[in-house]
């Protein structure tokens, strides 16, 4: 009868060390993005996990009243030393290490099925750990919640990513990784710079020879510079050169209002949001001295959040934008190293 009591007590043992370890184990902020996702097994848990300090004082009271209840057995039916061995073997092996290896491989499965018994302990033990829990709750007060930095929210992206398990494809990891790290990036990793930018000078006259020239550009939007070629005075929009205007100069023909100034280290998230405020699908770059740079468009940085090149029919802009990036992505390298 002792026997079968002590396999019983040692299974006990084993529960409550895997659950402890188990149930501990989930992440409280892990288990309100799956309830806030929908999923009803994370609420079931959560309703035991949220109250961390009263489920481990509840979970190790449980144990160490077990595993002390076995070596009490055992030492009446062998001697002290033997009893000891055989205790501390039994418990090691059966109430340790083989339930902790289960329930950290399957904590969150093995939990669903064992909520209603976690219940049950805690309301047993209510009287012994409640104090206890509340004084710890006083002590080291609520748990802190898991924040992942940038870079670890990336690799958790990757990961999904390789994972069968996983719904996150390749689309998706490479677009939240654009979107993670676009905002660190500044205006000067991306911009055109200006003797790569199709311009007009103020005073050029729009004859056939400009008109054949803006053609081949392709670009629907060209800065027009202003006196001996310093900064922009405004955008000439080639919709409006579909009205026939004789010996009309491009300062007289480009829109003034409205022009958007960037330095050259301002971050593209900020970028972002002057732009979608400003409606401007472009900026202006300038240096500290009022120097003009480069243009920065609405598309260059849509693409370093997508993390991928848009392009169309007559984009020649896309080797320029290569050059551009690959002359970032060198410099960034020579950084790494330093």
């Amino acid at each position: 009868m002792v026997y079968i009591i002590v396999v019983i007590l040692i299974l006990l043992s084993g529960l409550f060390s895997g659950l402890t370890l188990g149930f501990l184990g989930l992440n409280k902020s892990d288990l309100e993005t799956k309830m806030k996702a929908g999923d009803k097994r994370a609420k079931k848990i959560y309703s035991v996990r949220k109250k961390g300090n009263l489920l481990l004082c509840t979970l190790l009271v449980g144990n160490v009243g077990v595993n002390s209840t076995i070596a009490l057995l055992l030492g009446s039916v062998a001697s002290g030393v033997i009893a000891g061995f055989v205790a501390t073997g039994l418990i090691v092996i059966f109430g340790e290490i083989v339930p902790q290896a289960v329930f950290s491989r399957h904590a969150f499965s093995l939990g669903v099925r064992v909520v209603w018994l976690v219940k049950i302990l805690i309301f047993v033990l209510y009287p012994i750990c409640f104090p206890i829990a509340w004084v710890l709750d006083k002590i080291l007060g609520e748990e802190m919640p898991t924040i992942w930095s940038k870079d670890e929210l990336i690799e958790l992206i990757r990961m999904h990513k390789n994972s069968p398990r996983s719904s996150v494809d390749a689309d998706e990891k490479r677009i939240v990784e654009g979107a993670l790290t676009y905002s660190s990036k500044t205006v000067k990793d991306i911009m055109t710079p200006r003797n790569a930018t199709f311009l007009l000078d103020a005073k050029d006259v729009l004859d056939e020879k400009i008109l054949n020239k803006i053609k081949k550009s392709g670009f629907t939007r060209i800065p027009v510079l202003g006196k001996k070629g310093e900064r922009p005075v405004g955008i000439l929009y080639v919709k409006s050169l579909l009205r026939p205007e004789k010996k009309k100069r491009a300062k007289d023909i480009c829109k003034k209002e409205k022009l958007l100034f960037l330095r050259e280290d301002k971050n593209l998230d900020t970028v972002l949001n002057q732009l979608i405020a400003a409606r401007r699908h472009m900026a202006f770059v300038i240096s500290k001295q009022g120097v003009f740079l480069g243009v920065v468009t609405l598309e260059d940085v849509i693409e370093e959040v997508l993390a991928k090149e848009i392009t169309d029919e007559s984009d020649k802009y896309v080797a320029i934008q290569k050059k551009t990036r690959k002359r970032t992505t060198e410099r960034r390298k020579k950084r790494r190293k330093k």
